[in-house]
């Protein structure tokens, strides 16, 4: 009987070691694992493992007729619901070759953007908490509070609203929402200062952020990156003043597609900020206009049964986190053939094979965090 011990030695010194962050890390929002190989402290390869929250959304499109799609399609991404059912509708009415009327068309951009706040506050407040400032995240939840409140006024719900119909929306505005709308947006722009001055002139947040996982332009379009993250790259793309849709061909006086150059986190943090600044600002021009249309309909009467033409059609939104498409395919039936989904977390999350290699594991949270993701919306 032969015995063999064998030593490594100091050839331990030179091995990679491979680091498992998650599948249940509370920097994630959500259910996200990364695998990593790291050289000591430094990251030699990243790769972002997906799909521990996957639903099959796409293949339940197909068993679902035009109107039930809607509260499968807002849940993917929880934080941006009214914007993900708007894709839905403008997609079926394209196919219908349906005219919305323009009290809905007003009173869907005001929501949309209200949601676009209430989306980007809750990064605002999460992001520094990931890097150590629990402050922030108490003054975001109280603005969120105050948006909530009238979104839940209008619709009924206060995460998942399914107040978008194909053909327009659920119904009219209650007696003196937009004044409360009003205030609740005026109060909440009242505050935003504090994350001018709690966050951006924090030198430790500052400090942990700038110069910190750099994307390039040509990554951007190389991994399909958009909304902010790929505008705080330099990358000036913004559906609503590209393609308008909705009323955003009549707000290009007020809407301001916010960019940078510098690609960083604090970039991309700085980018959501201002954004948030513009969304208010468009929320209170809807509401002027909505005070300026005569009383009408809020939707188009519809069939008992809805069925869309044979044929298939694109419709893509600017959502809070970036492009949101649906490919809808449709065979003349009462359900979809095909609704695929191109969600913009999915392409953003992506980027991460690009940005973490080469850099610090101390600087993995501050990069993951400034993807701004949702994993719902990666995993759909």
């Amino acid at each position: 009987m032969t015995e063999t011990t064998v030593g490594i030695g100091g050839a331990a010194e030179s091995t990679d070691m491979v680091l498992n962050i998650g599948p249940q890390h509370p920097s994630t929002h959500g259910v996200l694992r990364l695998r990593l190989v790291l050289d000591g402290e430094r990251i030699r390869h990243a790769e972002p493992v997906i799909g521990y929250m996957h639903r099959g959304a796409e293949k339940l499109f197909e068993a679902r007729d035009y109107r039930q799609i809607i509260v499968l399609a807002n849940r993917h991404d929880w934080l941006s619901a009214f914007s993900n059912e708007l894709g839905v509708v403008l997609a079926v009415e394209r196919m219908l070759g349906m005219e919305v009327p323009e009290r809905a068309v007003w009173t869907r951009t005001l929501l949309a953007e209200l949601n676009r706040v209430l989306n980007h506050l809750m990064f605002l407040g999460s992001y520094p908490l990931e890097l150590g400032g629990i402050t922030p995240i108490f003054h975001a939840f109280r603005e969120r509070e105050d948006l909530q409140q009238v979104m839940e006024e209008v619709s009924g719900g206060r995460m998942h609203y399914m107040f978008n119909r194909v053909g327009g929306l659920k119904e009219d505005l209650p007696a003196g929402w937009q004044g409360r709308a009003r205030a609740a947006v005026a109060e909440v722009r009242s505050r935003m200062d504090v994350y001018d001055r709690l966050v951006l002139g924090n030198e430790i947040f500052r400090g942990r952020t700038r110069g910190v996982g750099v994307l390039s332009p040509e990554a951007v379009h190389a991994y399909g990156v958009s909304g902010p993250i790929a505008r705080a790259s330099g990358v000036d793309f913004d559906l609503r003043r590209d393609e308008p849709y909705l009323a955003y061909g009549e707000l290009r006086d007020v809407l301001k597609v916010v960019t940078r150059s510098e690609g960083d986190c604090l970039a991309r943090f700085e980018c959501l900020l201002e954004q948030t600044h513009n969304a208010l600002d468009l929320a209170d021009a809807c509401l002027d206009r909505l005070a300026e249309l005569p009383q009408g309909p809020i939707n188009q009467r519809l069939p008992k049964v809805l069925k869309a033409p044979e044929g298939h059609t694109y419709a893509w939104t600017e959502n809070p986190l970036g492009l949101n498409g649906y490919y809808l395919v449709s065979k003349g039936e009462k359900t979809p053939y095909r609704l695929k989904l191109r969600s913009a977390s999915f392409n953003n999350i992506q980027a991460l094979t690009e940005l973490l290699p080469g850099t610090l594991v101390a600087d993995m949270v501050a990069i993951l965090g400034s993807l701004f993701f949702v994993v719902g919306d990666i995993d759909k």
